[in-house]
Order: C-alpha cells, then structure tokens, then sequence
C-alpha cells in the first residue's frame, strides 16, 4: 500500500493550490531520483480529489484506502512488472480505459512509474493520450530524469520536480560512485544500512572483534549489487570526512586504501562478504 508519509511537502502545497483554484492540468511529469515521492505524491492527489474526510486528503477513509490499495476503478498504475521496459502492450489498453467517463469521482488518473523506460512504440501510444483526452482524466508520468523523456512527450506535460539540493548532491555522487539510476531507485530507505556502516567504521578504528560480526549482519542485509556498492560508498565517505577534519589521519588513509583493494576485487567478481572479510582482517 502506498504511504502518503513520502509525499514531497512543497509538491503537494502546489498542487493543492491548483485544485482550490480549479486549475489541475491533464498531464505531469514528476522528476524525482527515487520516484518514490513522485509515486506517494501522485496518490496524494488522486485522494484529494476522492477523500470523504474532512480535512482531506486524509488517508484513512474507505476512498483513500481503497486508492492506496490499488482498488480503485478510477485511478490505474503501470510499472514494469519486472521488465526491462514498458511496453506498448502495456499502454494502449489504456487508451480505450480512459477515454471512459470516470466510475465513481470526476476524475480519472493514469500513473506511469518509471516513464524513462517506455518504448519509442509505448511513448507513440502515449502521446495521443496526453494530446487528446477524452474523458477528465489526470495523467501522471513519474521519472528519475526529465533528459529521458522523449521531448514530443515531455512538452504535453506541466513538469514537477522533487529535486532537493541534498538529495540532488547525494544522487549524483552515487553515479559518480558506480551505482545506475536503477540501483539507485531500488535502494530505498539507507537509513539502517548507514547506521551499520557507521558502526563497522567505528568498530575497525576501535579494532573491536565485534567488526567480524558486523560485516556478517552486513552481509545479510545488502544482498543486492547496489546496496552493496552503497557500503562501500558509505564507507569510504566516512573516511574522507575525517581526513578532511584531520582526524586519525593514518588509519583513515589505510581504510581508503583498503577499500581501493576491495574496489580491485570486486571487479575481478570476488563477493562482497569476502571483500569485508579482507577489509577487516587487514586493517590495522
């Protein structure tokens, strides 16, 4: 079920102020780098617009849950399914679904999450929806970059974007990094895995035993390439931080060493346990 907690503060104090003044546009295109902002905020609106509650959208009562369910016959998603692409399979049967009036509410609501990956057959499709739409339907694409977009598509659309300066920073250092948009998106939420970093991190400038036993947690809970590439990143940005402040010089510069060796044997397709295991073992 969606969250409406992930909803974008400022992106949804915009788009409630179109609906007050009855100016909600046909179609958007949410940019947002893990889209899951996009995706909640998409939601958040198709719940404005259907909410029984009295300070709407309230999320809780039988329309808003029934949307955040996915059970809604007005609001409609297309994701990948496990795909590499959206296909045009996957976008024309829409076009016949919304040219209907709305079941229930006024208006009707199409999200596309992971718009970059449409087809150039999937955008032909789209672009007749967004051109000439039928019934009163809201169209929402949600991507992680506007430049993926095809421009035919990108120009029928009023465009949002979930952008922050922190969030912007940290996505672009993580490209930098090694990780793909993908990977980058199928992260979600850091937060434990950063705080098990930091203990790691702690645990070999202490030379505790207890960092064995972290990089065995560790590698129970980044079981995917790019939560393991977000380890490694995270640690190697705990060291240069504290070079930057000329904290234990040394053995940072040994951890960041180290963690060159491991980027060494990573590419030669060592597994990420092992590569931890040596980072331990040989630091000093």
């Amino acid at each position: 079920m969606i969250d409406l907690k992930n909803i974008g503060k400022t992106q949804v104090d915009f788009l409630r102020d179109a609906y007050n003044h009855d100016k909600i546009a046909h179609s958007y295109l949410f940019i947002d780098p893990m889209q899951e902002k996009g995706l909640a905020t998409a939601y958040w609106l198709a719940c404005l617009f259907n909410c029984t509650g009295t300070n709407k959208p309230d999320g809780t009562c039988n329309e808003c849950q029934r949307i955040l369910s996915g059970n809604h016959p007005d609001v409609f998603l297309v994701k990948l399914e496990g795909k590499q692409t959206l296909s045009i399979d996957q976008v024309r049967p829409l076009k016949e679904e919304l040219s209907k009036s709305p079941v229930e509410g006024t208006r009707r609501f199409f999200f596309i999450e992971n718009a970059d990956k449409l087809t150039l057959a999937a955008n032909n499709a789209l672009l007749n929806l967004l051109e000439e739409p039928v019934a009163p339907v809201v169209t929402i694409l949600i991507a992680n970059n506007a430049n993926q977009i095809l421009p035919t598509v990108r120009s029928r659309t009023q465009i949002v974007n979930f952008y922050d300066e922190k969030e912007d920073s940290r996505y672009s250092k993580l490209l930098e990094f090694g990780l793909n948009s993908d990977e980058i998106a199928d992260l979600g939420d850091t937060s434990n895995l950063e705080q098990e970093c930091k203990y790691l991190y702690q645990e070999l400038l202490e030379n505790s035993d207890m960092a064995i036993v972290r990089v065995h947690k560790l590698a129970g809970l980044a079981n995917k390439p790019g939560s393991q590439k977000f380890v490694f990143y995270q640690l190697k940005q705990f060291a240069l931080d504290k070079i930057d402040k000329y904290i234990n010089l040394e053995k940072n510069a040994q951890l960041l060493q180290l963690l060159m060796d491991c980027d060494k044997m990573r590419a030669s397709n060592v597994n990420f346990h092992n590569c931890l295991d040596y980072l331990v073992l040989k630091f000093e």
